[in-house]
């Protein structure tokens, strides 16, 4: 009986509405004070951001009419003042500032301890074009620095499975944002250097707001990798985003991506350039030749002279002939041979040739291929890669010492 008089239940629709009015209506007028975080810029020229303290934040929209107008240059950890109109954007009940008018009020925090650090390492030395190291052209392995929980990890591997299929990669896992991360980052770096198994070393991480990328100001991280014996390539964050470990890395990459392309020979040049010097050595051996030929045929019209003189210079042609026929031989066999060498050892580093010859690959369901035996866990389901196929298996600790059922 009581739910005849119960008042009627509002929608979400109804519910975002009433306090979108409750908002506009009653907190117009308001300056807000914090810290820009998270900046974008959309290609439509409209500006977004997160405006924090200490302890909460919140969405703003800066739309080009007004950053025009405004004319105030933006970037994170400037800290502001600003006024606009506070409303809830309906469809996902979200509320956030639609900016008016802007003041800055100076640089964040983060950003005068970044700026503070920088011209430290900066007078030190620590940038100097004179410390860097110079990358492999060739590397027997590469080590990367990263989560293994990093999209970037992934943007890595992909890409230097596609590049250089036939280098090993090993990864030095470590948490690249959080409490105490700096010196997990500090600890991978070392660890490489000291079991000195890799020829280049790639730090990155993805993109993300100056607070996500903080560890790689921190001078513990930065001052690890001006240190390393290995050199270094930096490959943290989007194009945009600059942090201490790209000035002090031997190299700056923009993006993970582009940092494992800087240090992966590509698979397919290697290929061209064996192509190239066979067809030199073809070139230089038809050269040799015909030029020996035209000395036969100068030398042959020599022989003008008496029989003796004649026949004496005969054998000598013969011999010289044979001695050159022979030397030809030797020549083109000796390159052959290391053409052919060169050939095998391509071959031999293929992928599909190792698991030909027996081998097998061992993956995660996730396809992530499994380096140690101590990464593993029993009961876990894996994949083995034949050459002719794939077998998925699973993990088990039995008495006879068996891993996979």
């Amino acid at each position: 009986m009581n739910d005849l008089f119960a008042p009627a239940a509002l929608s979400v629709s109804e519910l975002n509405s009433i306090a979108r009015q409750l908002l506009e209506n009653q907190l117009d007028g308001l300056w807000i004070s914090g810290e820009i975080s998270n900046l974008t810029r959309a290609a439509s020229g409209h500006y977004y951001f997160a405006l924090k303290d200490a302890h909460a934040q919140v969405r703003c929209a800066l739309f080009r009419q007004t950053a025009t107008r405004l004319a105030i240059p933006l970037k994170d950890g400037d800290h502001i003042e600003l006024t606009g109109k506070i409303s809830i954007y309906e469809a996902r009940g979200e509320y956030q500032i639609t900016v008016n008018d802007m003041r800055t009020l100076g640089l964040g925090d983060l950003y005068v301890r970044y700026e503070k650090l920088k011209n430290t390492l900066q007078n030190e030395g620590l940038f100097d074009s004179s410390h860097k190291k110079r990358l492999p052209e060739k590397p027997r392995a590469i080590g990367i620095v990263t989560s293994l929980a990093a999209a970037a990890l992934r943007d890595v591997a992909s890409t230097l499975r596609r590049r250089a299929p036939h280098i090993p990669i090993i990864v030095y896992p470590t948490p690249v944002q959080g409490a105490g991360s700096e010196k997990k980052i500090a600890q991978a770096i070392e660890l490489a250097n000291k079991r000195n198994e890799v020829d280049v070393l790639l730090i990155c991480r993805g993109g993300g707001s100056m607070e996500d990328l903080w560890a790689f100001n921190e001078e513990i991280v930065a001052r690890t990798i001006a240190a390393s014996q290995l050199p270094t390539v930096s490959g943290v964050g989007h194009e945009t985003d600059f942090t201490l470990a790209d000035f002090v890395a031997d190299v700056r990459a923009p993006t993970p991506t582009a940092a494992a392309e800087l240090v992966s020979p590509n698979q397919e040049e290697i290929i061209k350039h064996i192509n190239q010097l066979y067809e030199k050595l073809q070139r230089s051996i038809t050269q040799h030749y015909q030029n020996a030929s035209q000395q036969l045929d100068f030398l042959a019209k020599q022989i003008r002279h008496p029989r003796e003189k004649l026949n004496i210079q005969k054998q000598q042609l013969e011999n010289f002939q044979a001695a050159l026929s022979q030397n030809m031989a030797h020549h083109f066999a000796i390159q052959q041979t290391r053409l052919q060498h060169a050939s095998a050892l391509l071959n031999a580093v293929a992928p599909q040739n190792v698991l030909q010859r027996g081998f097998a690959m061992v993956q995660t369901t996730h396809g992530k291929v499994v380096q140690s035996s101590g990464s593993l866990k029993t009961g876990q389901k894996l994949r083995l890669v034949f050459a002719d196929g794939t077998r998925d298996v699973r993990v088990e600790n039995n008495p006879n010492g068996e891993l996979f059922d």
